[in-house]
């Protein structure tokens, strides 16, 4: 099933029921909260057990009004062993005055299922792109992000992943790209639940001219767990003297049957 959130909730509404807001609550953040109140449209993907979708499944999200907000949501259910992979594309002419983009994405992945999510954005330089994206992995499920941005005045974006179920795998791969008058703030969550789950995190940021690039990241552990694996690295340049990049990684790790290792370099032409 691939339709728009608002069809869903008229025609499938027991799975809309079920899983929206099971990801994200509506209480997580301001943004969301606001979201949760006010969206109107979006995205809605089903797939059934055992179903490998024979194509990427493609959207396109575009703001073409002045003082105005986009309150898209995203809920994406891979059934048990299914595989699916879902591209986004976000753009939006250039107007003088300040325009807000606030999206909640919700990915669940069943046992043994997979899903792949590509954003890539390019934002004009009016757009403040504050967004709420996390995924849950059941046993055996794999959640990958793949986060392109490149546009924007400010982004703060961090798709996450909860390791739910025991041996689940979650990955992000962070590209950023700041020019002049943007700051593009990005990174991962990882959160792991279960034995024997693995992450992986691996940000690569380019800061040209005045602009700002910088990786914020969320790893925990709990103490009771035992085998799980997480790998972060971040990578930044800098292109000129006038630009900036910081790293903010948080790492917490309890007990002593589990596995990190954080890796970080920066470079300057």
């Amino acid at each position: 099933i691939f339709c728009s959130i608002s069809e869903a909730i008229r025609e499938h509404p027991e799975l809309v029921q079920k899983y929206l807001g099971s990801v994200v609550p509506t209480t997580d953040n301001f943004y969301a909260t606001l979201n949760s109140a006010v969206f109107t449209d979006g995205s809605f993907v089903y797939v059934p057990k055992g179903v490998r979708c024979p194509m990427e499944l493609s959207t396109y999200f575009r703001i073409n009004e002045k003082n105005t907000g986009q309150f898209e949501r995203t809920l994406i259910i891979a059934d048990e062993g299914s595989e699916v992979t879902y591209m986004e594309g976000c753009t939006a002419p250039k107007f003088e005055t300040t325009t807000l983009h606030s999206a909640v994405v919700e990915l669940v992945a069943l046992k043994r299922a997979r899903i792949q999510y590509i954003t890539v954005q390019n934002w004009s330089n009016n757009v403040f792109n504050l967004v709420t994206k996390r995924g849950m992995a059941e046993e055996e499920a794999e959640i990958r992000w793949i986060d392109c941005n490149i546009g924007s005045r400010l982004t703060m974006k961090y798709p996450g992943v909860i390791l739910k179920g025991r041996k689940a795998r979650g990955e992000v791969l962070s590209i950023a790209l700041a020019n002049d008058g943007q700051h593009q703030d990005t990174g991962a969550k990882m959160v792991h639940a279960a034995d024997r789950t693995t992450s992986n995190i691996i940000s690569k940021s380019i800061s040209i001219g005045k602009g700002r690039s910088t990786y914020r990241g969320v790893v925990a552990m709990p103490r009771h767990l035992k085998g799980c694996k997480n790998n972060t690295e971040c990578d930044a340049l800098l292109i000129n003297q006038h630009s900036r990049t910081d790293t903010y990684p948080a790492i917490t790790v309890k007990g002593n049957q589990n596995t990190v290792q954080h890796e970080a370099s920066v470079s300057k032409v």
